[in-house]
Formats: C-alpha cells, structure tokens, sequence
C-alpha cells in the first residue's frame, strides 16, 4: 500500500472508531445516564506532572485520556449546560502532551474545538494553538498546517490566513501537490487576484504537467473575473447614461466579447450579470467566500 493509502485507511479506522464510541457512549447513558456534573471534574491538569505520574506508560494513559475526550464531547454535544466543552482543550493539552505525536488528537480535537456550538466548543484559537503544538513536534506534517488553513477557511472566513497556511503545508515534504494551487485559489476568493497571481507564477515552469496545467488554468480564470469586473462597469456606465440596461452585450458596442479562453461571456438581462458562458472550460471560477 501507498503511504497515501496508508494514511487514509488510518484515518478511516480513527473515523469509524470515533463513530464506534460514541454509539456505544450513547446507549449507555440511555440504559444509565450519568449523574450531573459526573464528568466535570480533572484532579490533574498539568500535562508535565501527568507526565511524569505516568513512568513509562505514556502512550498507554495517552490513549486513556484521548477516550475520555472523545467521551466529553459526546456527552457535552447532547447537554445544554453553560459550561459544556469547558474540559475538552484541558483533556487534548493533557493526551498530546502525554503522546506528542498523536495524530488523531490533534487534528481530530482542533475541529471538536473550531467547530461552533453546539457541534463544537467556537474556540479557533484553541485549535489553532493545538495544531501549531502539534507542527512543533512533527514539523513536517503537513496535515496540521493543512488543518489550520481549513480552520481558518472555514470558521474564521480569513481567507489571507487560509491561503498562507495551505502555502506552508505544500512546501511540507511529501505534501500533495494540490495544495500549492489551493493556496492561490483561496488567495483569489479573498479578493486578493494579485497575491494569487504571484503564487501561481512560478509553477509554470515546474517540471510537473499537473502543476503546470493547473496553474495556467487558474490563471486564465483570475484574468477571466478581470474581465468580468470591466465588463459590469461598463454595463453600469451604459445604464447611466442611456437610462436603461442594455439587452444584451452587444449594445455596448464592443463585438464579441469572450472570456480568457476565448468563449463568449453570457448575460443575465434581469440581473444585468456579466456572466461565465456554461460551455466554457473555465468554470467554475473562484467565488468570493471569505470575510
């Protein structure tokens, strides 16, 4: 198997175990609810002092602790109470700090932290800070660096943060070689079709056909909602001065007008749009998503 492959039947058995336990969490307390506040209380803090109580058994009590995380959040996701997920970045410093290199943890623990209420305690922060703890100790996992950009994409709508992150995990070794492209794709969804540009420049001359195509693709698109932005100014400027929209985008008296790749713009005449034609090899373009 590929270590690709690899990877992602680990992840898959981390998912269906993640799944497993929290079946079996949830048919216990229907046959034996727990009592209030059962789970609120963490004698020992301290990831060091754990360390230490833990002798030689670290990866043992890591997985001890990550089980009793996994349970938390199943039972906090249920309750209703103010203070639920108050133990869950406490319990993932506690198991990562015990087993440094525990992959699932990290990356599984940062979305139960991102993820908004009430599927998630709403602390980016505190993902974040524990995917960066986990890049300190495996600086070449690209995965964590990854995760933090789909964070950021997701949750936080900084779509600068995002691109810059997904940058760093392509230049991980053994990254896949999509990431590079994500990165200035994200760049272009946040408005900034220049700093995209200066990240697709250089894979023109990679030596990878599926890099070079990709960016030159990427690139046709940004020139391509460049066009678009000068189209609908001119639309605008028509509307003005002869008091209605045009019909179509020959009124504007500019011949045919195609996109980057050379298929003729469509036109909405309700919205008065400037559109991407659907037979053209450019779609879908980037679409502003992000804050």
């Amino acid at each position: 198997m590929s270590p690709n492959g690899a990877t992602g039947a680990g992840v898959l058995v981390a998912v269906a175990g993640v799944v497993l336990a929290a079946g079996i969490l949830q048919a216990r307390d229907t046959g034996y609810p727990e009592p209030p506040f059962a789970d609120r209380l963490l004698y020992v803090e301290s990831g060091a002092v754990v360390d230490r109580l833990a002798l030689s058994f670290d990866p043992l009590v890591a997985d001890v602790y990550w089980i009793r995380t996994i349970q938390h959040y199943g039972r906090d996701r249920k309750s209703a109470r103010p203070d639920r997920f108050a133990l869950l970045a406490p319990l993932l410093g506690l198991t990562t700090t015990l087993d440094p290199h525990f992959t699932i943890a990290y990356r599984f623990g940062a979305f139960f932290l991102a993820l908004n209420p009430p599927h998630g305690a709403g602390r980016v922060d505190q993902a974040v800070a524990l995917l960066e703890k986990g890049l300190r100790h495996d600086p070449e996992a690209w995965q964590y660096a990854h995760d933090i950009g789909f964070i950021h994409y997701l949750e936080t709508g900084d779509c600068t943060a995002a691109a810059r992150w997904f940058e760093r995990a392509g230049g991980l070794p053994g990254a896949p070689e999509w990431l590079q492209p994500l990165a200035a794709v994200t760049l272009a969804e946040g408005g900034d079709r220049d700093g995209a540009r200066q990240l697709l420049q250089p894979m023109l001359d990679s030596p990878d056909e599926y890099i070079r195509a990709a960016a030159e693709l990427r690139l046709l698109q940004l020139q391509t909602l460049d066009m678009i932005d000068e189209l609908d100014a001119r639309v605008e400027a028509f509307a003005e001065v002869r008091g209605q929209y045009p019909a179509s985008l020959n009124d504007l008296g500019l011949g045919v007008v195609a996109d980057a790749a050379g298929t003729p713009f469509a036109y909405d005449p309700v919205s008065h749009q400037v559109l991407l034609a659907r037979e053209s090899r450019l779609g879908p373009l980037p679409r502003i998503a992000c804050r």
